[in-house]
């Protein structure tokens, strides 16, 4: 890997109010309280494994926006780029399922400092100074009409200045339509090198779909996602289409791979089966490790099955951030999925 390689992510980090352990929200008296937010989620894992990371957004000047930053810096990801101003900092409530019973996510980031920042607030050239790469998703421009333009302007900037960029497509629907997203991620994927989705993605934000497939029984074709990459590499010219695959046999329970398509080739990862102690920001930590596995020079069989190992163990550790050191993923990845204690 070179040294010179440094990652810039741009989105929304929010505070997260979770019930302790798995009670319901109408059960609790108490929130846990922690950071997290899909870009800012990426850059931890970056900085776990040496990269250097910068993390961009705007949080308001106040204490909270203060324990936000903090929060990022305690795992060495550089916040000299974060605008300070506005008023609120996101929150997001979430409710840990477990069995048939689903995880519940209630947002409270209207009017954040992100959602009502400006265009002028960010000067890209200056941010991607000596930057290599550069990622975003698809949540961060579903905020506001506004951050859909600074996030056009950003990839545009990235792109221009020689930079690889990165995507997940990430589509919520609790933030803005399917037809809001096509417009705006078919803008934003004319910029990309390496798309990374779910396997429900590319079906909500372009309509296509992969044949033989039910997520909701957990049927997936890998046949079917093969089709799905190629028509994202056609309609976009994307360098490399990353797309993970969850069975969901329950909340608790659930059968996790992906696969890479990448210079017209397929390249499929082991599957493991998972105990879930939290899935959220699961594919944050794919994403995390695929751009790390790209950076440090893996063959693109390693990079599918690191990225899949480190997500993996991210869904064994609480809170958002994925705390793995990079020798864990690579054990993992190696075979070694055994639990038995180190010692």
């Amino acid at each position: 890997m070179s040294k010179n390689n440094r990652v810039i992510t741009f989105g929304e980090v929010m505070l997260r109010l979770a019930p302790f352990n798995y009670l319901r929200f109408v059960q609790t008296d108490a929130f846990e309280a922690t950071y997290g937010g899909a870009e800012a989620n990426v850059a931890v894992s970056l900085a776990n494994y040496g990269i250097d990371a910068s993390f961009v957004t705007k949080l308001p000047d106040h204490e909270i926006g203060q324990a936000a930053i903090n929060s990022l810096r305690k795992f060495g990801v550089d916040t000299s780029n974060i605008v300070r101003g506005g008023n609120k900092v996101g929150i997001y409530y979430c409710e840990k399922g477990a069995s048939q019973r689903p995880s519940k996510v209630i947002y409270d980031r209207a009017h954040s400092s992100i959602s009502e920042a400006s265009e002028k607030d960010f000067d890209w050239e200056k941010i991607f100074k000596g930057a290599t790469w550069f990622h975003v998703t698809g949540i961060t421009p579903a905020l506001s009409k506004e951050v859909a333009k600074i996030t056009i302007d950003a990839v545009k900037a990235a792109k221009k200045l020689g930079l690889t960029v990165s995507t997940d497509l990430n589509f919520r629907k609790k933030l803005w339509s399917k037809e809001e997203a096509n417009k705006v991620m078919s803008e934003v994927c004319k910029y990309v090198d390496v798309c990374i989705a779910n396997e429900e993605d590319a079906s909500d934000v372009f309509n296509i779909k992969a044949s033989d497939t039910d997520i909701n029984t957990g049927k997936l074709s890998a046949k079917g996602y093969e089709d799905v990459c190629k028509q994202l590499v056609d309609r976009f010219g994307f360098k490399k289409v990353a797309i993970t695959l969850r069975e969901s046999l329950s909340a608790s329970d659930n059968n996790w791979s992906a696969m890479l398509y990448s210079d017209n080739k397929f390249y499929t990862s082991k599957k493991y089966s998972m105990r879930i102690v939290d899935r959220v920001g699961g594919g944050d930590s794919f994403g995390a490790g695929l751009i790390s596995a790209i950076l440090k020079g893996y063959d693109n069989q390693d990079v599918i099955e690191l990225a899949v190992a480190a997500s993996c163990l991210k869904h064994s550790i609480e809170g958002d951030y994925n705390l793995v050191s990079w020798n864990e993923v690579e054990t993992l990845a190696k075979g070694n999925g055994s639990g038995r204690v180190q010692r």
